[in-house]
């Protein structure tokens, strides 16, 4: 039985093409992307100036400061990877220096929740190994669009606006480069930040000087970054500023150049799990990733082929086997090289077939991870009870009533010989710490995810990576590499990400279809960003979810919210299924667009 969609109508069309595609949560980036796979690019050189130029024209989604996990098919090895540009804990953030500043947990905001900037270095490794341009190739746009300006969206105004008093109060460097001429800027209007493009130029001067050789070039990048000027600059505001932030105090940073020497972005295998014809490549469990290979696992005892995706059965089973997979993330994720996970265990047949057996007709309540000896921790759970995070604390993700406010951005590429790239860059954001003035820019707050208690998968420890929510996907159909999607959205992201998944799957939906279609998410369990609440039972949905199934929905017990009719997620996608590149992009926020020929 095949689900025949009511509504075929689509907000786009799917883009179709041979020769590449791109999609991102910006037009400009999108545009971006394709010019570099029409100047003879591939798509991991597209990913470095797509994802440099995000930083660029969101800057209150991503930033130079933050933090990236890669995934990518290069047909050359035949194999998918995983970037990790996720940077570790200062050697200088330990328990015990948290607890002496009297805080029980990091901080949402400021320089205390600041781990080693990562994703420079994570695009000039792909950049080196995989693409075939220099690095002022890939630095030109996001340098211009930083030098002559962009016209500003909506919701980067926004966010200025609810940070305004902080910046004016606490943060006059971020004042000085996001209150231009002392007020917020109007939505469309042409913004720039001319110390951005200084420390970009500056950087693809001093690659040039390392002579012809791109390889060389890279390298030189590299160690400007973690040991020249950028680095100097971090190391001397980190020391010298007592920066406000969300507990209520100042504190001085504990990152230093010394840090960013030591670390440099790494390539591994990613986790994988067999869903029928398909191989979902995920990273490991120091993101929240295996999260979506935990629900897959547990609804392949389910038969999903032909349900209706915006039924009270459909929705019901995604959200209870979420649950499930969100109590084990809380439970046992960490950074696998400090805690072993026993992700073979967690995805294995028997162990899923005993979870399996927990979803019911009705809503769950509790919090119920598995138990396997000699593994885990045990879970705090912090009940939201209406309390809402200060202004500028934690990620800025999807708010209550599912109110997109903004996060943090993706994209997907794939060229005409197949190559695949799909990435969540995140972190850095305008919102998240006081711009360092020589650089233009924000550090980010990923160690906010640590817990200050000692002995669990995610406490903190100096080299230690926080399980960042950043959660980019890519699958193979019988054995091909097929499918490279994502979203930003925190803790959301593996829900919406699973969701289209399954759309696409049992429910024949084409990739715009998929992401057009009525979505939801459960704040069921504890957050990752401060104040680390949780909202038991608690469902968002669209409004655009039938009257009848969210009746339904609350007769099994879920605890339902209507958001508005187009407020969950901004997924991008794209498929290969040769000789065809296809692409699409979420609607929602009228900012991202996909792009081909």
């Amino acid at each position: 039985m095949k689900f025949i969609n009511p509504n075929p109508f689509t907000t786009r069309p799917e883009i179709t093409g041979t020769f590449g595609v791109v999609t991102s949560t910006h037009w400009i980036a999108t545009a971006v992307g394709m010019s570099i796979l029409e100047k003879g690019g591939n798509a991991f050189d597209a990913a470095v100036a797509t994802a440099l130029t995000l930083q660029v024209v969101e800057p209150h989604l991503c930033g130079p400061g933050g933090d990236v996990p890669i995934i990518l098919h290069d047909v050359r090895r035949g194999r998918p990877e995983v970037i990790c540009g996720q940077g570790p804990a200062p050697a200088g953030a330990t328990i015990a220096h948290y607890r002496g500043q009297g805080l029980d947990m990091v901080p949402g905001t400021g320089l205390l929740a600041a781990c080693v900037p990562g994703t420079f270095d994570a695009w000039m490794l792909l950049l080196r190994d995989y693409g075939t341009m220099r690095p002022a190739d890939v630095l030109a746009p996001a340098i211009g669009y930083a030098r002559d300006g962009h016209p500003i969206v909506e919701r980067a105004c926004a966010t200025i606006a609810t940070v305004r008093e902080q910046f004016e109060t606490h943060w006059q460097t971020s004042a000085a480069v996001f209150l231009p001429r002392g007020d917020v800027p109007k939505p469309g209007s042409l913004f720039r930040n001319p110390a951005v493009a200084e420390t970009y130029g500056r950087i693809a001067r001093e690659a040039e000087s390392a002579g012809a050789d791109r390889v060389a070039q890279i390298e030189r990048a590299r160690r400007t970054w973690s040991q020249g000027f950028v680095a100097e600059a971090i190391d001397r505001f980190c020391r010298t500023q007592d920066v406000m932030d969300v507990s209520g105090r100042p504190h001085k940073g504990v990152l230093t150049g010394d840090d960013m020497a030591r670390w440099q972005a790494s390539v591994e295998a990613p986790l994988t799990y067999q869903y029928g014809r398909y191989t979902v490549c995920k990273t490991g469990p120091w993101g929240q990733g295996p999260a979506m290979l935990q629900q897959l696992a547990l609804l392949q005892g389910f038969d999903l082929d032909g349900m209706d995706p915006t039924s009270a059965a459909f929705i019901h089973l995604q959200v209870e086997c979420a649950k499930l997979a969100y109590a084990d993330r809380e439970a046992f994720y960490g950074d696998p090289a400090f805690v072993e996970v026993p992700m073979a265990t967690l995805l294995s047949d028997a162990y899923n077939a005993e979870r399996r057996k927990l979803v019911s007709d009705s809503a769950s309540l509790e919090l119920r991870p598995g138990r396997i000896d000699g593994f885990g921790g045990v879970v705090t759970l912090r009940r939201a009870d209406g309390q809402r995070a200060a202004a500028g604390a934690g990620e800025p993700t999807v708010g209550r009533l599912g109110q997109a406010s903004g996060d943090t951005v993706h994209f997907d590429i794939i060229d005409r010989d197949g190559n695949m790239v799909t990435a969540t860059p995140s972190g850095g954001w305008l919102q998240s710490s006081p711009v360092i003035p020589e650089l233009g820019f924000p550090l980010g707050t990923r160690a906010q995810m640590f817990w200050l208690e000692e002995g669990l998968p995610g406490s903190l420890a100096p080299g230690k990576r926080p399980r960042t929510t950043l959660t980019p996907t890519l699958a193979l159909r019988d054995g091909q590499p097929y499918l490279a999607w994502g979203s930003p959205g925190g803790d959301q992201q593996d829900q919406w990400i699973t969701q289209f998944f399954l759309r696409h799957v049992h429910c024949g939906m084409n990739l715009q279809e998929a992401i057009d279609a009525p979505a939801w998410h459960s704040e069921h369990f504890p957050g990752s960003f401060w104040p680390r609440t949780a909202r038991p039972g608690v469902m968002v949905v669209e409004n655009r979810v039938p009257a009848a199934t969210i009746d339904t929905l609350r007769q099994r017990g879920h605890v339902v919210e209507v958001g508005d009719d187009w407020s969950e997620g901004r997924l991008t996608a794209a498929s290969r299924e040769d000789p065809w590149r296809r692409a699409a992009a979420n609607p929602r926020g009228m900012q991202g667009y996909a792009a081909g020929r």
